[in-house]
């Protein structure tokens, strides 16, 4: 790790007006720094500001420095965020790990963690090796020939499927941004990786009442079953009533370069009956422009499965 200088602003204000890298849980950018991917030469440490709570109040709203492990305990939170978090990390690391800072998490692909190797997203221009190398964790789907990273956070992909935004604070001022729309898909720039702007800071998360969402749930799928990253993850919630899916909210990780929402499927399964054939009619368009590689043609399959699995999970009483 290279030497920084370690700064602790005591405002918000004071923050945005300090050029650095801002460090919460550092869970992710300690990790970077210390393989040189990331190199500050000011870290901002930021836990004291202001940025905490749960508030229940109307839907849920998230202080961007809650930590994982409060969240996924308090009881508003719904069942497929708190799943999601539960799923994401060790006990150690959800105590540390900051709501902001998992959304901001960079990939975990290999390629982009080693500096002896051409990597786009790292130096713009260098490359993509995952292209024609090993590549079975990496992307199906929103890839590009610049770029075939999966995006990291589980969390991210619960928030996505229930329509959350998060507040952007800023030397210009405050801004709201749909999180489905914050993540870019790397086209010819993954080196842009978010629509975060120049020293703005995410202060919360905001995510709309539904209270159906306690009908929710997120499955992963992994190499192991402990502390690992998805090959594959489903984030599902629906409104069943009178035997018939109302509504549904379904996204997907662990297969896409950004967290992937899947509006085909919640459109098959809006008006059918919550059944096996419903379930597998819906998933089968979930996989619509997958662009398998050649270690990773196993992830399109993968994904329909996982998506029936989550919902049969949320289904299971009505088929009791």
């Amino acid at each position: 790790m290279r030497p920084f200088e370690l700064t602790a602003p005591e405002t918000v204000d004071a923050a945005l007006a300090s050029p650095g890298t801002f460090l919460a849980g550092g869970t992710t950018l300690v990790d970077l720094m210390k393989l040189d991917v990331l190199t500050p030469e000011r870290v901002l440490d930021i836990n004291t500001l202001p940025l905490q709570g749960i508030d229940t109040t109307d839907g849920l709203r998230i202080g961007a420095l809650e930590r994982m492990s409060d969240v996924a305990a308090h009881p508003g939170t719904y069942p497929v965020i708190s799943r999601a978090l539960l799923l994401s990390a060790s006990q150690q690391l959800r105590n540390m790990a900051s709501i902001g800072g998992n959304l901001m998490q960079r990939t975990r692909c290999g390629y982009f963690r080693d500096v002896s190797v051409p990597c786009n997203r790292r130096e713009p221009g260098s490359g993509c090796p995952a292209l024609t190398g090993a590549n079975r964790m990496h992307a199906v789907l929103g890839t590009s020939e610049s770029c075939v990273a999966t995006h990291a956070s589980d969390l991210a992909v619960a928030l996505v499927a229930l329509d959350a935004r998060v507040r952007l604070v800023g030397s210009d001022g405050e801004r709201t941004v749909a999180l489905a729309d914050f993540y870019r898909m790397p086209a010819d720039t993954p080196e842009v990786e978010t629509d975060l702007r120049q020293g703005e800071l995410i202060s919360e998360v905001l995510v709309p009442r539904l209270d159906w969402a306690s009908r929710s749930t997120y499955v992963k799928v992994r190499d192991r079953q402990s502390y690992e990253f998805a090959l594959c993850s489903a984030a599902v919630a629906l409104d069943v009533q009178d035997s018939r899916i109302v509504d549904a909210r379904v996204a997907a990780g662990g297969v896409a370069t950004v967290p992937w929402r899947l509006p085909s499927v919640e459109q098959a399964l809006r008006g059918a009956p919550p059944t096996q054939e419903t379930f597998e009619a819906a998933a089968a368009l979930a996989t619509e422009g997958a662009r398998p590689l050649s270690g990773n043609g196993f992830k399109a399959p993968l994904l329909r499965r996982t998506i029936i699995r989550a919902l049969r999970e949320v289904t299971e009483e009505d088929r009791a």
